[in-house]
């Protein structure tokens, strides 16, 4: 089904169980058409059993869902296929005439237009990230989810990758769900951060920081602080525990 106007997403009662495990327990959650939202939890919590829900790739959640019909969904794992050169992973599946240019074009916007004949393994983690978005933007989604995708990656390439996201957002402004477990993440990129506990939602924080975001203005740490309490999270021992 599909949203109205102003909503792209609107999910009401979402339930699923995995045998006696109730994850999901009457999630209600509305999303805005073009708003980027961030969904935090802690592992098991039901992150990306939501997404997928949400995506149509999990026939046995409940509820009431209502989304975009143009999906498209960016995974931790890029999940390029080996044995097909980077422009032919972009087009795979699609359709149309143009398809080619389309791609073409969607590899220039990530910064990939020298690599459309590379094979997946010749690239690094961020390029293939990079080609995975190009594959889901190529499709012009309504609707972008991803599912923790630069867990993998390593600082300073989650970084570019912050930014070429917030680029390519303002640029298309599909609906963004982001899936993470970093909180300065969820901080950075989000107009609004969601926390799932306990098989629902226990907290929506707005974020209002200006562009370009800073860890270090006073309302990022109030921030900060904030989800961190929500997750049970001690600020002390979690910054003591950062690697130097």
């Amino acid at each position: 089904m599909t949203g109205t106007q102003a909503t792209a997403v609107a999910a009401r009662e979402v339930r699923r169980a995995f045998g006696d495990q109730q994850v999901l327990a009457g999630v209600d959650l509305t999303i805005r058409r073009g708003e980027f939202v961030a969904l935090l939890g802690h592992s098991g919590s039901g992150k990306s059993t939501l997404l997928r829900g949400l995506a149509g790739l999990d026939a046995h959640i409940e509820g009431s869902l209502r989304v975009p019909g143009a999906r498209a969904m960016v995974f931790q794992n890029p999940r390029l296929l080996p044995w097909k050169r980077v422009l032919a992973n972009v087009t795979f599946a699609l359709r149309g005439a143009g398809r080619i240019a389309r791609a073409e074009a969607a590899l220039a916007e990530v910064g990939l237009a020298d690599k459309q004949r590379a094979w997946p393994l010749t690239l690094s983690g961020g390029e293939a990230q990079r080609v995975s978005l190009a594959r889901a933007l190529v499709r012009e989604p309504e609707l972008l989810l991803l599912d923790e995708p630069f867990g993998a990656l390593d600082a300073l390439t989650r970084l570019r990758m912050y930014e070429l996201l917030r680029q390519l957002w303002r640029r298309h402004r599909p609906t963004v769900l982001h899936v993470t477990h970093d909180v300065d993440e969820a901080v950075l990129l989000a107009d609004r951060v969601l926390v799932l506990s306990s098989g629902s939602i226990s907290l929506e924080l707005p974020i209002e920081l200006p562009a370009p975001r800073s860890r270090d203005s006073a309302e990022f740490s109030r921030l900060r602080r904030r989800l961190l309490a929500e997750l049970g999270v001690d600020e002390q021992i979690d910054t003591a525990q950062e690697p130097t």
